[in-house]
């Protein structure tokens, strides 16, 4: 863990007593982090390495707070399951929980709660994928790993002659708008919440008018395949696409064609619809069925990475750390709660 920055300490008030948590999907890098942070917060964690199923769901007998990771969804049978053993509260080690049926949670009487942290490595990493696609990265590492040193195709352009449009402008669009200006690229930004900003215009817009785009908008049921064939179409001749926020924002068969047909110059997806049957497992043994990531991935000018851009040490640092303080909150209100009914029932019986 050498190099990681210190957990900021935490500003609650010390626990009542040791509080248990069930931490599922935990990689080893987390576990480490999670008795590190857990003697320091007073959580005591139970951790296991796979994801939340029904398999699994016993772990947290006898918890009321689990803490999960974001790679599998969680079906509704499985939330009841935990409701059934005592869990009342469920932390999300992610900013978005579109992976937990929130609505059903609640309720059957199980709080979700998710977790932010710093959107310096997504923006970072957004950068790196826009400027690989614009220098045309993939294909001139994969010559030089084949000792072909030629420089082949017509010169690259300069990100600051491009224009730049990011959808979403919350706060990883925002870092991400404020790494781009820096480039001295002209940008624009579109947002389902208007913002008085000047490089502010609608979607069609910014589709016809961007070299590249770059999404960080939530996924809900109003943003699903908010970039679809209709959209694809409005874009310029040979842009280029990059979706470092959510899979699904995404028509996948849609981009497909528009880069078969050449209508995009390219696309960098660090997300992708249906990774969760796929990323963060080894497959070379047996390469994933998934027909439309397979065809992604035999394009030369598309990129795809395992859904890593939110992965530095300074973010799995705040993950873990905002997870426990949630669970701990929680845990610390409802026996505030409890103990202030308690009282409440003993004053009711002293004047009876």
């Amino acid at each position: 863990m050498a190099g990681r920055p210190a957990p900021v300490p935490s500003t609650l008030p010390p626990p009542v007593r040791t509080t248990a948590v069930t931490v599922y999907g935990c990689s080893e890098h987390e576990a480490a982090l999670f008795r590190e942070l857990g003697p320091v917060l007073g959580v005591l964690p139970t951790l296991t390495e796979h994801s939340l199923c029904e398999a699994n769901v016993a772990l947290a007998a006898g918890t009321r707070c689990v803490s999960i990771d974001h790679r599998a969804p969680v079906p509704n049978p499985v939330l009841a399951s935990l409701r059934r053993l005592g869990v009342e509260y469920l932390s999300t080690r992610s900013i978005g929980h579109a992976h937990v049926d929130v609505a059903y949670a609640r309720s059957i009487g199980l709080t979700v709660g998710n977790v932010g942290y710093a959107p310096d490595g997504v923006a970072d990493y957004t950068l790196m994928l826009i400027l690989m696609l614009v220098r045309d990265a993939r294909r001139v590492v994969r010559r030089a790993d084949a000792h072909d040193y030629r420089i082949l195709g017509a010169p690259r352009r300069q990100l600051r002659d491009l224009t730049v449009g990011v959808v979403g402008t919350g706060r990883i669009g925002t870092a991400v708008l404020e790494r781009l200006r820096a480039f001295g690229c002209r940008t624009l930004t579109y947002d389902r919440r208007p913002r008085a900003t000047a490089d502010q215009v609608d979607l069609d817009q910014l589709l016809r008018s961007s070299d590249v785009v770059t999404l960080h908008a939530p996924l809900n049921a109003d943003t699903h395949h908010l970039i679809d064939g209709r959209r694809l179409a409005q874009m310029k001749p040979g842009a280029f696409l990059v979706n470092t926020g959510r899979g699904a924002l995404l028509d996948t068969e849609a981009v497909v064609r528009a880069l078969e047909t050449g209508l995009l110059g390219g696309a960098a997806l660090d997300v992708v619809e249906g990774e969760e049957r796929i990323f963060h497992a080894d497959h070379r043994g047996a390469p994933a069925s998934d027909e439309p990531l397979l065809r992604l991935q035999s394009m030369p000018n598309v990129l795809v990475s395992p859904h890593i851009a939110y992965y530095t040490d300074r973010a799995l640092t705040e993950m873990v750390e905002q997870s426990l303080l949630g669970c701990l909150t929680f845990e610390n209100r409802t026996r505030e709660s409890r103990t202030r009914e308690t009282r409440t029932g003993d004053d009711r019986a002293r004047r009876a």
